[in-house]
């Protein structure tokens, strides 16, 4: 199995797949092959009834369908490989119906939560003038966690006021920057070469000096949530969930919208406009009805 995995990887590196995509296909694929040597069986002569037991196996433990579907997913590619390799004759995945995925509402904060979220760094202390720059940029841009942690030095325009963002395959947008996140920008880049040992591009440092992760970022916004009282539940992307939705609710267009955010289909940016729409409605009843 060892060396069908190498040879997996390779072809995984060889089609420039990102690093997130390779790590949790080799991680599912992995995964899977425990299960079916805990069941001795062979992977390279399973049958579909195999994937199907996997299935429920993965749902027994409560993985989220979105979760079970990445896992198929990363299978039909894995045994794609391995139809194209002469090691299998036939794809078991291939035909393999995905179960249907429930699409969640996003989550957002309102324009209160938000201003109480970036409030909350210290900015008397070197971490908290970093954090108070990071929080301001992403709500500023609309941005994904990796894509704010790619920024480069060389990406910010501090004097035409916008950001260099390398979204998914590289495509590259332009996205202004307000006055505010300006501000705290300038106040980062003045103690960023304290934080900057290695002499790194990447604008975002940590406290040790060496490139943020995602999980260094998402402890960030789970402390200043907890220190800032908001109780409601959180994901590394509900900056930029609430971001779209506030640029809605004043007034901004869709087609702008998914600009600046980087999404290719406009029915990703839709979702955004139905919770706008929700939230007026909902304002509107609460000023007008008598028993609101």
């Amino acid at each position: 199995m060892n060396n069908i995995l190498f040879g997996y990887v390779e072809y995984l590196e060889n089609k420039n797949v990102s690093k997130n995509t390779l790590d949790a296909y080799v991680r599912d694929v992995t995964k899977f092959s425990n299960f079916i040597n805990s069941r001795n069986e062979v992977i390279t002569e399973i049958e579909v009834v195999s994937v199907m037991a996997y299935v429920q196996y993965l749902q027994k433990e409560g993985r989220a369908t979105s979760s079970i579907i990445r896992n198929i997913v990363s299978l039909r590619s894995f045994y794609k490989y391995l139809f194209l390799n002469g090691i299998v004759s036939e794809n078991p995945v291939l035909n393999y119906e995905m179960p249907k995925v429930k699409h969640n509402i996003p989550r957002i904060l309102t324009i209160e939560d938000v201003d109480r979220l970036l409030d909350a760094p210290d900015i008397t202390t070197e971490k908290g003038i970093r954090d108070k720059a990071m929080l301001e940029l992403m709500y500023a841009t609309g941005m994904k966690v990796t894509e704010l942690l790619n920024v480069t030095i060389y990406d910010i325009n501090m004097k035409f006021n916008y950001v260099k963002c390398n979204g998914f395959k590289s495509k590259e947008r332009i996205i202004p920057i307000g006055s505010v996140a300006i501000k705290y920008l300038n106040g980062y880049f003045k103690i960023r070469s304290d934080l900057n040992k290695y002499n790194l591009d990447y604008l975002f440092l940590n406290m040790k000096g060496m490139r943020m992760t995602r999980q260094g970022f998402w402890k960030i916004i789970k402390h200043y949530a907890k220190q800032s009282g908001i109780s409601k539940y959180m994901t590394a992307f509900t900056l930029r969930h609430s971001f779209a939705v506030h640029l809605l609710q004043n007034g901004a267009d869709i087609k702008s919208v998914q600009e600046l955010l980087g999404h290719k289909d406009l029915s990703a940016t839709q979702i955004y406009s139905t919770i706008s729409r929700k939230n007026k409605i909902a304002e509107v009843y609460k000023k007008t009805h008598p028993r609101a």
